[in-house]
């Protein structure tokens, strides 16, 4: 079977402050290939008779809503306040949102089977060093030494334990809707001191800005799916072993 799939890409910008350009510039580089390039895919996949298709989203479809109390367990139930993303301009957020609640509108309305998982963020070995994820980034900057960095709640989930999950979903015949994939919830200065216990020698922060922004996520209906992960620590290792391999960071 040959598909013709539409690749669509986006850039970032910056030094631009007029809002309703940026509005604008977002809406076409940002959102719409988001959205449109989801809703290509599954036209295409409704037009040759897949079986099941599984849209990788983002915990950025879930959590992102000022209105969910702090005391609550975000779970798959929950979505992101696309209002509240267009105020703040949070459109990374927005984009994640409307691409997954389209599609699975777009599986209501033509009874194509489509499974959605949502990880939050994701680290692992790389493929290539050509070009770094932005979930790369932010571990990058730890072991590279950054002067501050805010002490952020983080949800951690290893790229080999999304793809576990993907699977899962693809194969069992009783997935259905949404599943949250996170693994290992940790502070930033925590994250931090953990590196530094299997690799002392690195430049790591030092100043660390208190933020109030606990998350607890629940993947239980993902587990209950079969779905099982690997120790954050194992995680780690691949992660850096795997950045020092590809040029990315110098083994100390």
């Amino acid at each position: 079977m040959v598909f013709d799939l539409i690749l669509c890409s986006c850039s970032y910008f910056s030094n631009f402050n007029t809002r309703s350009y940026l509005e604008v510039r977002f809406s076409v580089e940002v959102i719409e290939p988001a959205v449109k390039g989801t809703k290509n895919v599954l036209e295409a996949c409704l037009e040759a008779k897949v079986e099941r298709v599984v849209l990788v989203s983002s915990v950025a479809a879930i959590f992102m809503n000022p209105n969910l109390p702090n005391d609550k367990v975000i779970d798959e139930s929950c979505w992101s306040d696309k209002e509240y993303c267009r105020k703040t301009e949070n459109w990374y957020c927005f984009s994640k949102t409307e691409a997954e609640e389209q599609a699975l509108d777009f599986a209501k309305r033509t009874g194509l089977s489509v499974v959605s998982i949502c990880p939050s963020l994701i680290f692992g070995p790389i493929l290539r060093s050509t070009t770094v994820n932005a979930s790369s980034l932010v571990l990058l900057n730890i072991l590279k030494g950054c002067e501050s960095l805010e002490d952020k709640h983080r949800w951690i989930v290893d790229v080999r334990d999304l793809v576990d999950a993907i699977l899962l979903a693809y194969e069992k015949p009783e997935a259905e809707g949404r599943y949250l994939c996170a693994s290992h919830p940790i502070k930033t200065k925590d994250l931090v001191e953990k590196l530094k216990s299997i690799y002392p020698n690195n430049n790591y922060p030092t100043n660390f800005i208190e933020v109030d922004d606990y998350t607890r996520l629940s993947s239980e209906k993902l587990q209950k799916l079969g779905w099982r992960y690997r120790p954050l620590e194992e995680t780690l290792i691949d992660s850096v072993e795997s950045y020092i391999e590809a040029g990315l960071l110098e083994s100390k």
